[in-house]
């Protein structure tokens, strides 16, 4: 009877990871208030993509805006970097906040021995500033309604 058996092989595929590191593709998350930002940085040329815009386009040329994110690569001596980001939530100066984040963390993931420098900087610190939630039997967070005597 055990001769008449016979066990079916499974065949087990080898589960691939597709979250695997890519090579010379470095990543970091950034985030400020409620926008979040995926950050990839690749040798290139030094071209800035947002959300699959220019960043000049993405920011409306908002000077203030476009040089936000790119303190971290002006503090440390990098080669030229591809940035590539996708950010959503929080309004425009909140995603630039995070894209800049993110790309301090992608530039440690670059060289640890820039982590040193970018920490001075504070560029490595989430700003833990939110909005405050509001109360009940109030208008805002804080604000109240006007007293009335009578």
């Amino acid at each position: 009877m055990e001769a008449t058996i016979e066990k079916k092989k499974t065949k087990t595929k080898s589960k691939v990871n597709k979250y695997k590191k890519k090579e010379n593709v470095f990543y970091g998350t950034g985030r400020r208030k409620t926008a979040t930002a995926k950050v990839w940085l690749t040798p290139g040329s030094g071209k800035r993509t947002v959300n699959g815009k220019d960043a000049k386009v993405y920011f409306c040329k908002r000077a203030v805006l476009l040089a936000g994110f790119e303190v971290p690569f002006n503090t440390v001596d990098a080669p030229p970097l591809d940035l590539r980001a996708e950010v959503f939530g929080g309004g425009v100066p909140a995603q630039s906040d995070a894209i800049r984040m993110g790309v301090a963390r992608a530039l440690v993931e670059f060289d640890s021995k820039y982590r040193k420098l970018l920490r001075s900087k504070d560029l490595l610190m989430r700003d833990p500033r939110e909005k405050e939630r509001k109360k009940a039997g109030l208008k805002r967070a804080r604000k109240a309604f006007q007293y009335t005597k009578r």
